[in-house]
């Protein structure tokens, strides 16, 4: 029998390895090589434009082939991601950089969750992948804000040191993969044919998606709310230091902004009596007003800001998650997770560089 405690430890602490590094305040640090904050931006438009052309895919192949080698594979693109990004002198390496962390993204976002799910949901624990989703929630707050708490020293050492980090940590996350089971609900066929089983997972998916329209509905609002969030917290890094932030408080404010997420993710714990539509308008109106927050020029009323955002954006990850999961069918799960994530990058491709342009003008 699956020891459910150690699979999901080990799916916590390939998280935080894989979360952990000197590079978190990314933006912070091209900011400082000398990029603008409108090609920051474009490579954030990069990010999600190979996340819409690879997003599903990825999440097919670990349907078919096991969530457990898209993991390693992801670990995989981050190691090369850092790498390219030691060696970057221009623009167009720093963007292929991204792109890299980008497959990062894409194959551990459906992988991860589905197989944590289908764990509990094999010894019959299903019911606690809610309190999974906010620990994981927790853990990148945390993650994010040891990265960003270190933003000053990472500038300090510069960015081929700080991206070095990232590479270390992403070989003890693949000695950790190496010993997670893979579990499947759902028996696979003797007479197994690649194409063919690619084939069906796509269109069970898309089937289920055509007729459960709540559930796209929800990918789809949980997206737009989430994508106001980043890119309020990425510019924030680029901003703060514009208002007059003194240089050592700068990653103490964006430690500030992360914490907000892990007291969302766990407030949202105690929420159950509250309907998913009043967490949802709780949710926006915290984040509209954390984005007027962060226009205010006051260092301090930007940070609260951020913090207000982080809080309100895991608040609804948390109880979104949870209702996705007991929508989808096992065999599809990573498939329809990377259909949120795609929606995600849909909604990211078109509002990065208009955000980069904005916050360039205001």
């Amino acid at each position: 029998m699956l020891n459910i405690k150690r699979q999901i430890g080990r799916l916590y602490s390939s998280a935080i390895f894989g979360q952990i590094s000197l590079s978190g305040a990314w933006v912070a640090i091209l900011a400082a090589r000398g990029f603008s904050l409108a090609q920051i931006g474009f490579a954030e438009t990069v990010f999600h434009l190979v996340s819409i052309l690879f997003e599903i895919p990825s999440g097919v192949l670990a349907d078919v082939f096991g969530r457990k080698k898209t993991l390693v594979i992801s670990c995989l693109m981050r190691i090369a991601g850092d790498i390219v990004m030691i060696c970057s002198n221009n623009f167009a390496l720093v963007c292929i950089s991204i792109g890299l962390h980008a497959l990062n993204y894409n194959f551990s976002s459906g992988s991860g969750d589905a197989l944590a799910y289908d764990s509990l949901k094999s010894v019959g624990q299903e019911q606690k992948f809610d309190r999974y989703a906010s620990n994981q929630l927790v853990i990148y707050r945390v993650c994010e804000g040891l990265s960003t708490l270190t933003a000053g020293f990472a500038l300090v050492i510069g960015y081929r040191l700080a991206y070095s980090t990232g590479v270390v940590m992403s070989i003890f996350q693949l000695v950790i993969l190496a010993g997670l089971v893979e579990v499947r609900l759902e028996p696979v066929a003797k007479e197994f044919h690649v194409w063919k089983e690619i084939a069906r997972c796509f269109r069970e998916s898309f089937l289920f998606l055509k007729e459960a329209r709540r559930a796209m509905l929800l990918m789809f609002t949980n997206s737009f709310v989430g994508a106001l969030d980043i890119l309020l917290l990425f510019f924030l890094q680029a901003k703060l230091p514009m208002a007059g932030i003194p240089n050592w408080a700068l990653g103490i404010a964006l430690l500030i902004t992360q914490a907000g997420g892990i007291i969302g993710a766990r407030i949202i714990l105690y929420a159950k009596r509250f309907g998913y539509k009043t967490i949802f308008a709780v949710s926006t109106a915290v984040i509209l007003s954390a984005i007027l927050l962060e226009h205010s020029g006051l260092y301090v009323l930007m940070a609260l800001g951020g913090f207000l955002s982080s809080m309100a954006d895991d608040a609804l990850q948390v109880r979104t998650n949870t209702k996705l999961q007991d929508m989808f069918p096992s065999e599809q799960r990573a498939t329809l997770i990377s259909i949120e994530s795609f929606t995600f990058s849909v909604i990211m491709i078109v509002f990065s560089p208009l955000a980069g342009l904005f916050f360039s003008w205001w």
